[in-house]
């Protein structure tokens, strides 16, 4: 099968093109799926930059999102047979191989049905950033209907789905911005308010939009000086989640005062330590999630389609910044 890998860290050059062998079946409860398409995220960028999960475990495919059609099960699986669409967030932090190829084994209870209204494409967009806004949102913070949540980048690949999953539970949602553009696709996604962080401080348009003093939610997926911003634009006994580890010089002051909760998200923790349970909680959301898009109650922003083969234009326009929605690889081009 084709294959993109890497065999060190280093700039987009170090991803080849190459040949591996196709995967076999080895264990009762895998799932050989013919990839159709792959989604690229911003994870990838960073663990082909500085180094995998595993160090010195090379080469690596990477690649976490991915949509296809099952081609074999193992003999316990029960929830998928030859044929089905699927798609996954499984694989591609350097241990077991990721979703840059034709073909990939995937444990079936990381396996869910392909949502039918979207494509393949759209389908392989979607698995990291829905499992990650919505354990952030919903099981981290416990966001709930007449909530105010404010959503950091509201027009990138966690945050576009972050709102609508806000609103869907009846939260009101503002969301910081960096365009006119952007501001336009989050107000059709249904954001109530959108904060052009480079025209206004968004710690004062959050107090001022706020009917309690600021937000009772805070999403960060950005980081930086953004997340201890942010401490302020949160009422008194508000939670704020992050994607991003704080820095060591955050000044905890303003946090501590409001008797914030603070929490972290990262949804690649189940895959990397074998957590079972956390791990079939992340396809139940899947399920859910399919059901959601089904319903047209939830779509995914795909703002490129890339041919297989420029995996490395891909992450350079990550690196780059100012992406809105998802980038994807379509192995049919």
């Amino acid at each position: 099968m084709k294959v993109i890998f890497t065999n060190q860290a280093g700039d987009a050059s170090v991803l080849q093109a190459g040949d591996a062998p196709d995967p076999q079946i080895t264990h009762s409860t895998d799932v050989l799926v013919q990839i159709k398409a792959a989604g690229v995220n911003p994870v990838d960028t960073k663990l082909r930059s500085r180094g995998t999960y595993y160090p010195g475990r090379y080469p690596a495919v990477l690649g976490c999102d991915g949509a296809g059609i099952v081609a074999a099960v193992g003999p316990a699986v029960k929830r998928f047979k030859e044929g089905d669409e699927v798609y996954f967030c499984h694989g591609g932090i350097g241990g077991e191989q990721g979703s840059y190829a034709e073909y990939k084994l995937v444990t079936e209870d990381c396996l869910a049905h392909k949502p039918k209204s979207l494509s393949f494409v759209q389908a392989a967009a979607a698995p990291l950033v829905i499992i990650t806004a919505w354990e952030a949102l919903f099981d981290r913070c416990k966001l709930q209907a007449e909530d105010e949540a404010l959503i950091h980048a509201g027009a990138g690949g966690v945050g576009h789905v972050a709102i609508q999953l806000a609103k869907h539970r009846g939260a009101r949602v503002c969301t910081t911005v960096s365009s006119p553009a952007k501001a336009q696709l989050v107000k059709e996604l249904g954001a109530d308010e959108a904060i052009n962080y480079r025209e206004r401080d968004f710690v004062e348009a959050v107090v001022n939009w706020s009917q309690h003093g600021g937000v009772r939610v805070a999403f960060d997926t950005v980081g930086g000086a953004t997340f201890a911003q942010t401490f302020g634009a949160v009422q008194f006994y508000g939670d704020l989640v992050t994607l991003l580890q704080p820095g060591p010089d955050v000044d905890w002051k303003v946090a501590r005062n409001r008797n914030l909760r603070i929490s972290y998200e990262l949804m690649l923790s189940p895959m990397f330590y074998g957590l079972k349970k956390e791990q079939h909680n992340q396809r139940l959301i899947l399920e859910q999630a399919a059901a959601l898009f089904d319903s047209g109650k939830l779509r995914i922003h795909v703002s490129k389609t890339l041919p297989f083969s420029e995996v490395a234009h891909a992450h350079q326009l990550i690196e780059a910044g100012g992406v809105s929605g998802k980038i994807v690889l379509d192995l049919s081009l």
